[in-house]
């Protein structure tokens, strides 16, 4: 159900230039937590929406483009069949997973430290941001999910299905750096925070998943990755709505993820023509 031939060969960029952009990358985004402390005249480019999306998005995305090229999105739009039905399983799978992941650790905070749960109850910044303009913030959503996904599953992870080898270590590494760049949910809920960081690390995995399995498609991903989020900062405006929205696309991918374990069905070949 879920493997898919690798790749071909080694080829494009050097490793020495991808890690660059990786660590520019790593860098701009924490940056916003200490920089604007440290200069305090960076302090108006971080404090705006548009200046901070510049700095955390435009930077990453000039320097692969510069060091390795666009040649990991050049399958962007692939196999969009094959693509959905694939991300939604992966999807729906991992995501009911992380939920088990969250229940064994509750019970662990339950049995040594119940009290610490309490934190759980600080509201998330990024819909404290969102309250003023909770519909700017839903379409924003799926704008922003294209841009980290181009960043996070086309460019990290797709450097490494371009190289070809096995496609697991990549994944997992680079959705470990994915959930642990999201900061301030460790600012913000301290020792709580490990309940978090499993449903980071578990969507990023599907997407790199699902990204390799089609061939690079970036398309399917993102609009998940927009869906995820959007239904976060729909909850602002109907709580239901938004909490109904994650779940039904949840619900779905499982579904489809068991109706292709019970036909046994294995995707085709991943598309041939990786090249940075």
């Amino acid at each position: 159900m879920w493997e898919a031939a690798g790749p071909p060969p080694p080829s494009g960029p050097s490793v020495g230039r991808y890690a660059l952009g990786v660590g520019i990358t790593v860098f701009v985004i924490v940056s916003q937590y200490f920089l604007p402390q440290l200069v305090p005249a960076l302090r108006p480019v971080y404090g705006s929406l548009l200046g901070d999306l510049l700095v955390v998005y435009g930077i990453p995305v000039v320097s692969f483009v510069g060091l390795v090229g666009v040649g990991p999105l050049r399958h962007w739009a692939q196999r969009m069949r094959l693509a959905t039905v694939q991300g939604l399983a992966w999807f729906g799978a991992l995501e009911v997973l992380s939920l088990v992941v969250v229940i064994v650790l509750t019970v662990v905070y339950l049995a040594l430290d119940p009290s610490a749960l309490s934190l759980l109850s600080k509201q998330n910044p990024a819909l404290t941001q969102a309250m003023g303009a909770p519909w700017f913030f839903v379409g924003l959503s799926f704008a922003i999910g294209a841009v980290e996904e181009t960043i996070f599953r086309g460019w990290i992870f797709g450097f490494w299905m371009a190289r070809g080898g096995s496609w697991v270590v990549p994944a997992v590494w680079t959705s470990l750096l994915f959930a642990g760049l999201h900061l301030y949910y460790g600012t913000t809920y301290g020792i709580v925070a490990p309940l978090i960081f499993p449903t980071l690390f578990f969507t990023g995995f599907a997407f790199a998943a699902t990204f390799r399995v089609s061939g690079g498609n970036l398309v399917m991903i993102a609009f998940l990755h927009g869906v995820y989020d959007a239904s976060a900062f729909l909850t602002l405006i109907n709580e239901d709505a938004g909490l109904a929205l994650r779940y039904v696309v949840i619900l779905v991918g499982l579904l489809v993820a068991l109706v292709l374990w019970g036909l046994h069905h294995d995707p085709p070949e991943a598309a041939s023509g990786w090249s940075p």
